[in-house]
Parts: structure tokens; C-alpha cells; sequence
């Protein structure tokens, strides 16, 4: 017989899967406090295909039915890799047992987003690819509706430009230098902003 939960994972996968209209590998990571994370809880990695040349990992099953804040997040990259498995399981744990995340925070990765990049850090946003048919999923098991935002990996030096300007001047700031979220190698845009001034 299936649980609530089962349902719950298999609608979030489901939905996932009507915004990307590709089949995900479900993958998990079987290290540190993992096994603390909620019933169920994978991340799954989207191959590359629908207009978009980038694999793609997202949460599901991240939120348990305690969170006060009910989403699930995705992260994009160039090259299929296993630390970005890692990665949203321990943003996944924070979330849980840290602090609730939503629009606007921050998290440090405690490490570059992929080898050799600046990006350090990662911001929680609307996800402006793919609209609202991913941003909201309508769960009613629940009050509130499921939300589907994007992990967009920044550097230290624009997570203190948004605390000092706020997300708003961020990501225009981020509009005006066409800076490409894909690329680990990328500038800084703050670094930017200032040699121009």
C-alpha cells in the first residue's frame, strides 16, 4: 500500500518531470547525517535536453511535514558530477535542522560550486528559466503550496553586495553584466561593477 509520503515523493518527481520533460537518475547521498534527512529524500540529476545543454540536480522529499517552509531547490551544471549530489543534501540537512531557506538567502557551500570556481556560496531565487509552471506545486496534504526555486551559485564578494544592497541590486546587477550562471570560471560581477566605476 502506498504512504502519503510515497505519494508526496512521486508527485514532486512527477512535476519535475512535466517542467523538464526528461526521465531523472534518483541518487542519493549515503554520508554524514543523511539518514537524518526527511523519509525518502533523493536528489535527482536531470541529463541534459528541452533547450537546456546543462545537467541538472534537484531536491526531492526535502521539506518533512514540520518545516515551516515547504520547498525544494535545483542547481544547474555543465558537466554530470556527484558533489553536486553532496551538496544539495547537505543544503537539504540545513534546511531541516539550520534554518528555514526561502527567496533571497544565502548558504555557503564551504567549498567551489564545481573545480576551480569562485562561486563559494549559493542563493536562493525565483526560478526565472522556467517560470511558474515550476515554481509552485499545489500539495493537499498541506496549508501551504510546495515551492520550486533555483540555487544560483555566487561568490563571497556578491553574497556582501546583496547583504549591503539587497537582492534586488544583486540580481540587476547580475542582468547588466549578462554574467553566465553556467560557467564556473566566471567573473565576479561585483568585480566588474567596481572596475567600471
Amino acid at each position: 500500500m502506498t504512504s502519503e509520503r510515497e505519494t508526496y515523493l512521486d508527485a514532486v518527481r512527477r512535476h519535475y518531470v512535466r517542467a523538464w520533460r526528461r526521465a531523472p537518475r534518483i541518487c542519493h547521498w549515503k554520508q554524514g547525517p543523511w539518514d537524518q534527512l526527511p523519509k525518502g529524500f533523493s536528489v535527482l540529476e536531470f541529463p541534459p535536453g528541452s533547450g537546456r545543454e546543462l545537467w541538472t540536480y534537484a531536491t526531492c522529499g526535502m521539506s518533512a511535514e514540520s518545516c515551516d517552509t515547504a520547498l525544494e531547490l535545483h542547481i544547474f551544471s555543465p558537466v554530470p558530477t556527484e558533489s553536486l549530489v553532496e551538496l544539495l543534501t547537505v543544503v537539504a540537512h540545513f534546511h531541516c535542522f539550520g534554518a528555514n531557506l526561502g527567496v533571497g538567502h544565502t548558504v555557503n557551500f564551504g567549498r567551489p560550486w564545481l573545480e576551480g570556481s569562485q562561486c563559494t556560496f549559493g542563493l536562493i531565487s525565483l526560478p526565472y528559466l522556467d517560470g511558474p509552471d515550476l515554481e509552485v506545486m499545489r500539495v493537499e496534504s498541506n496549508a501551504a503550496d510546495l515551492r520550486f526555486l533555483w540555487l544560483v551559485p555566487v561568490t563571497p564578494s556578491e553574497v556582501e553586495f546583496k547583504k549591503k544592497n539587497g537582492l534586488d541590486a544583486l540580481e540587476e546587477l547580475f542582468e547588466e553584466r549578462g554574467f553566465d550562471y553556467a560557467d564556473p570560471l566566471r567573473m565576479d560581477v561585483t568585480a566588474s561593477s567596481t572596475s567600471s566605476s
